[in-house]
């Protein structure tokens, strides 16, 4: 996640600022990081900023969607519809925390600083969570006819499980471990769906 877009970003202002965003905030904190200080990072103009975003609350927030539909990719991208679902589930893991370690101050970004913007912030992360249990519902789900509206609630509760493990490794500065939590994770996705399928 050495940015949260695979295309060259240098000719797009907003993706600029952006990436700028991600910067300034692992280096200064949400709190202290002025829209000055993106532009100037972006190398684009305040009015350019503007044109883009309304304030840096919604700059984060959209650096935050960016990120997260980039991760959702990765799942996607690491499904093998030959192997079982959990099979499925371990190497869709592995490639999200593979890329999540990829850029450890943009991962505390988006983990730590997104929850300083109070319930707009926590409407922008729960959006995000619903379309990664929306993802795991689909896998699983079109597979086993089980009772969807369970199911999503389950999902819910893995993302929640998994993202707390990967605050923990931030807290504990071990994000360059982040791999060794794609068994464990993996595991907890397996003992929530099958618990949920038997019902």
């Amino acid at each position: 996640m050495d940015s949260p877009f695979a295309a060259d970003v240098s000719a797009d202002p907003r993706r600029r600022l952006l990436d700028a965003m991600s910067a300034v905030v692992a280096r200064k904190g949400y709190a202290e990081t002025t829209i000055a200080d993106i532009a100037a990072e972006a190398r684009v103009s305040k009015r350019t900023f503007y044109e883009h975003f309304a304030g840096k609350a919604e700059c984060l927030f959209a650096l935050y969607q960016a990120a997260s539909d980039q991760a959702l990719q990765v799942l996607r991208g690491a499904l093998d519809p030959r192997r079982d679902w959990h099979a499925q589930a371990e190497q869709a893991l592995a490639a999200y925390f593979s890329t999540l370690a990829c850029n450890p101050p943009l991962l505390r970004t988006l983990f730590i600083e997104i929850l300083h913007l109070g319930p707009e912030g926590l409407r922008v992360r729960r959006q995000v969570n619903r379309q990664i249990a929306d993802f795991i519902v689909g896998v699983v789900g079109e597979r086993s006819g089980a009772d969807r509206a369970l199911l999503q609630t389950m999902a819910v509760a893995i993302i929640g499980g998994i993202n707390e493990l990967v605050l923990q490794a931030i807290e504990q500065d071990a994000v360059d471990r982040l791999a060794e939590l794609s068994a464990p994770a993996a595991h907890l996705v397996r003992v929530v769906i099958d618990g949920t399928l038997r019902r």
